[in-house]
């Protein structure tokens, strides 16, 4: 998988090497990492070196449930996407916003943020080499040149600070290479006139200086035809992205990474579906209703700029500077259930946003001589403007218009230090950490209502102004059982900053804002490797308490008005099993599972009552799995031959925390790869791959949810295609 093209707000094409990584061993790692999956045939299970305390470090040595994928990885899942991730990732939910199909709401643990709103923050912080993506929209991504994703599950306070609360997802690009020229170039064919092509450089200039420049377009036709007018269907895919990247090394103590990247975006709208409340069910659907008119798609234009400087200042001791500033111009359009009652929408929406953000990160990562204590210390700094203008039209009835700006400023001090004593023979690992974020938040309003055609309008006008500010302090313990073996046990807070919301019921409930929700996470687990590293079994239970949760309710008798209370607590619980198994040379199996349950334990309204009863937990299946099976053989010295086929599963899950008639019923996705790799032909190296998604046709809901009827977002079909690639 080479490079990487966010839509929206996270719409990029990276390049560099993550900010947490060493700048002089950037490139040890790369092919450590390499060397390791090529002979994991011969050696058992491959070691995986992530980044996600800051340095680099095998996962196994990490007190932290997490699940890396690494470029084979990806590449053998087919993995093109963040929506793919949950097949991979039990615990890890993604579904797309009911007004647009480029905006994530990403969950993990039963932990996230439904709403796509710029006054409001998510749940789970998205990192892109070490740079913070502030925005949810536009996180429906095309995944290339990704070295390693890593998904940190449960709050990362110390580290990653605020909006981790759920977790963290790291994508970490590869870096140019120095003094070696190269071409890449990939195509993807498939059903619905799926096509995909990636090409990229590798340009060294000496010793010292090399650029990186890409180009993606991929294309893809929805699944549902538009019968009426405007788009030929509902969600098409049209990308293109670009990438130009220079890394420069004047120094040997020095590495430099500057980044440019641009895509433009212009999917159509999802279908949305009238369907039967739950356990009833409706078929997939394959085309709209011809009462439909100018079905429009969405435009997002996004570009961004990175700079990554990492001085090693001695042996022991490395200074990193992360610099990021990114802009997004943001359209979409979407048409609620036109035809479900009538030639008429319920409503239609229109959203234009631009928004722009600028951070800067600084890392003080060393040891000491006898590597018995090691720490990162660190400032971060985070400012974004955004304004918005939204319309929500309905056939008969009043047209509404919301007119919001919101800035924001963030700032943070961080520590975190792992201290392994003499006497317990290197066996014990104490870690303790802390972070101070403040965030300052402002936003306006003005709602702007047309009662009728040819009626005078009215508007409402709204401010706010608050600040927050919060510890998070965390502690670990981890114990070496066997060079192969540690268990550890921890306690970590997490805290998501409050804000302001646009839907709300009235004025005044805007102007107050809502305030930040906490979370204090308990976790024990073991990580080990067995049967002379033929298999590695990773375990964690965990335990949070979820404090002043931001409960968005949809308010009674209309669909165009939530509220965000800080009314609820919480507690979440869970058991999380990663096994990856090689019981003979070229097999290697792989089994991830995750239960969780999510309870509130207190609710209460305006006025003070108790109304834990009228509440449910939602996005958060009880349990989630996915397996897979690989058998991977050289044919001769012609090329090498893989077979790869995996399954995911979730239960069904609530998708509405005050209505329990919504549900995501329990589904289950089969798919399939075939692969030659490293086919010489001259110069060159070939790749030749078919795969298939969805074999079994499988008709699911990505979302189930209240749009004046009961509606869904329906997955895809069965998608197939040939992939084909060549290396120079």
């Amino acid at each position: 998988m080479k490079s990487l093209l966010l839509s929206g707000a996270a719409a990029v094409f990276l390049t560099g090497l993550s900010a947490p990584v060493a700048a002089q061993q950037a490139d040890v790692a790369q092919a450590d990492v390499a060397q390791a999956e090529a002979a994991q045939a011969d050696s058992g299970v491959a070691d995986i070196i992530v980044t996600a305390q800051k340095r680099e470090e095998n996962l196994q040595d990490v007190p932290i449930s997490i699940v890396a994928l690494t470029t084979a990885g990806l590449e053998r899942a087919g993995i093109k996407d963040i929506t793919d991730l949950p097949g991979q990732v039990p615990a890890l939910q993604i579904t797309p916003h009911p007004n647009s199909a480029t905006t994530a709401r990403v969950f993990i643990r039963g932990i996230g943020n439904n709403d796509d709103q710029v006054t409001q923050d998510p749940s789970v912080a998205i990192y892109l080499d070490g740079v913070y993506v502030a925005r949810s929209q536009g996180l429906a991504m095309e995944v290339a040149e990704i070295e390693r994703i890593e998904v940190l599950r449960g709050p990362q306070g110390s580290l990653y600070g605020r909006n981790a609360t759920g977790g963290a997802i790291n994508f970490i690009t590869r870096a140019p290479a120095f003094e070696t020229w190269g071409a890449d170039q990939r195509f993807t064919y498939g059903n619905r006139d799926q096509f995909r092509t990636r090409t990229r450089l590798n340009i060294p200039i000496g010793s010292t200086l090399a650029v990186e420049l890409a180009y993606l377009h991929t294309a893809k036709n929805g699944f549902v035809d538009n019968v009426g007018t405007g788009a030929e269907r509902f969600g098409d895919q049209r990308r293109d992205g670009y990438r130009a990247a220079v890394r420069w090394s004047p120094v040997p103590d020095l590495d430099i990474r500057y980044a440019y990247d641009r895509s433009v975006v212009n999917d159509t709208p999802a279908f949305l579906a009238a369907v039967p409340f739950y356990p009833a069910t409706a078929p997939r659907p394959t085309k709209g209703s011809p009462a439909v008119r100018d079905l429009q798609p969405n435009h997002v234009v996004a570009q961004g700029h990175s700079l990554h400087m990492n001085w090693d200042i001695g042996d022991n001791l490395t200074l990193r500077s992360i610099t990021g500033y990114r802009k997004l111009k943001n359209h979409t359009y979407m048409d609620y259930l036109t035809g479900a009652l009538g030639p008429f929408p319920l409503f239609i929406t229109t959203f234009d946003s631009n928004q722009k953000q600028f951070s800067e990160e600084l890392q003080l990562v060393g040891s000491t001589a006898d590597n018995s204590l090691q720490y990162v210390i660190g400032a971060y700094y985070f400012s974004e403007s955004t304004k918005s203008y939204d319309t929500t039209s309905l056939p008969v009835g009043p047209r509404i218009d919301r007119d919001v700006t919101s800035d924001n400023k963030a700032y943070a001090l961080f520590s975190e230090a792992t201290w392994t004593p003499s006497f317990a023979d290197g066996r014990l690992h104490l870690t303790v950490g802390g972070r101070w974020s403040k965030d300052h938040r402002k936003a306006t309003y003005q709602r702007i209502t047309v009662p009728s055609v040819g009626a005078p309008s009215y508007s409402q006008l709204g401010a706010g102004d608050r600040t927050f500010n919060k510890f998070s302090p965390s502690a670990v313990i981890r114990y070496d059982l066997t060079p192969e073996a540690n268990i550890y046990a921890k306690v970590v807070s997490g805290y998501k900053t409050g804000g302001f919301n646009v839907r709300a019921s009235s004025i005044e409930s805007f102007n107050r804002g809502f305030g930040q929700e906490t979370l204090v996470s308990y976790e024990i687990g073991s990580k080990s490797s067995l049967l002379d590293r033929r298999l590695r079994l990773n375990l964690a239970l965990f335990q949070a308490q979820y404090r002043d949760i931001q409960l968005n309710v949809q308010v009674p008798g209309t669909v165009l008005a939530t509220d965000v209370l800080n009314a609820g607590r919480a507690r979440i619980r869970g058991a999380e099993v990663d096994i990856t198994a090689v019981p003979v040379d070229g097999l290697t199996f792989n089994f991830n599972y995750a239960w969780t349950e999510g309870k509130y334990t207190q609710i209460l309204d305006g006025s003070g009552n108790d109304v834990t009863s009228e509440y449910f937990y939602a996005y958060t299946p009880g349990n989630t799995l996915t397996t897979g099976l690989e058998f991977s053989r050289p044919i001769g010295n012609f090329a090498d031959f893989t077979a790869s086929v995996d399954y995911s599963y979730r239960d069904r899950r609530r998708s509405s925390s005050n209505d329990g008639r919504y549900f995501v019923g329990a589904y289950g996705l089969l798919n399939a790869r075939l692969a030659l790799n490293n086919i010489q032909i001259g110069p060159s190296e070939w790749s030749l791959a078919v795969f298939g998604k969805n074999l079994t046709d499988e008709s699911y809901y990505l979302d189930h949810f209240n749009a004046g009827l009961p509606t869904a977002i329906f997955g895809e079909p069965r998608t197939y295609g040939l992939e084909l690639g060549v290396k120079f």
